[in-house]
């Protein structure tokens, strides 16, 4: 089969509206010449687009029109990394999603443990972060929880009543593992937010073992967020004010 069949084959298979790369094409090393030769001419056939160097898309038609993907899906080839997650969105533009803010960020955070990325794709700037611990895709969602608790008093248009809820109902949905696991990662984040999470899990679930988030924090630390005992009845527990 030859090369540009090959590559046909397999982009019939990619959904419309997703990002690919090279290395999702199955090319070996040496088709690559004959790869970009027939990857142009499926780009100047609009069968797929460019999105940057080495990144392109499967365009999606209908009744109104070509749409492009969504930010989610434009920012996802530099997610992942061999195809494992190793970044994800935090920042104005997460806590937007979560319905913390109106907000819009002209530039995106992306957090990564070890690799600083820097996206421009068209409008779509994307600057670097340094996450607390190492991403994947089973436990990034936590650490989106913890950001927005780290930054709360950051997060631009903030209702601190909403804020609450809308955390809690995040905490509420995660199984006895998950809630265990959160604990764990939180050891590496500043005291604050380990007092605050503690707040939440105390509120959510007293039979939650919370010994080890109390035994991280300075009993003489106070925290000030502008939280009184009716916004989060258990704050006082953990020195939160």
């Amino acid at each position: 089969m030859k090369v540009a069949q090959k590559i046909e084959k397999q982009i019939s298979k990619i959904k419309e509206g997703t990002t690919f790369k090279y290395q999702q094409l199955s090319i070996e090393q040496s088709e690559y010449s004959a790869a970009t030769k027939a990857i142009e001419r499926f780009i100047e056939k609009g069968i797929i687009k460019r999105v940057s160097t080495g990144i392109f898309y499967k365009p999606k038609q209908t009744i109104f029109g070509e749409l492009k993907p969504n930010e989610e899906e434009l920012l996802k080839s530099y997610l992942y990394q061999n195809n494992k997650r190793i970044a994800y969105i935090t920042g104005t533009s997460l806590y937007n999603r979560m319905g913390l803010t109106t907000q819009v960020s002209k530039s995106i955070k992306i957090a990564s443990r070890d690799k600083r990325i820097t996206i421009s794709i068209g409008n779509i700037k994307g600057v670097p972060v340094k996450s607390y611990v190492d991403v994947t895709d089973e436990d990034f969602y936590l650490l989106e929880i913890l950001d927005a608790l780290k930054d709360l008093k950051k997060i631009p248009d903030l209702d601190i009543s909403s804020a609450i809820k809308i955390i809690s109902n995040r905490l509420k949905k995660l199984n006895t593992k998950e809630i265990k696991q959160i604990i764990k990662y939180v050891l590496f984040y500043p005291p604050r937010v380990r007092a605050f999470l503690g707040a939440f899990l105390e509120k959510i679930n007293t039979s939650i073992e919370l010994m080890q988030l109390k035994k991280s924090l300075n009993p003489l630390s106070e925290y000030n967020y502008g939280i009184n005992k009716k916004l989060l009845s258990t704050a006082p527990n953990w020195n939160i004010k």
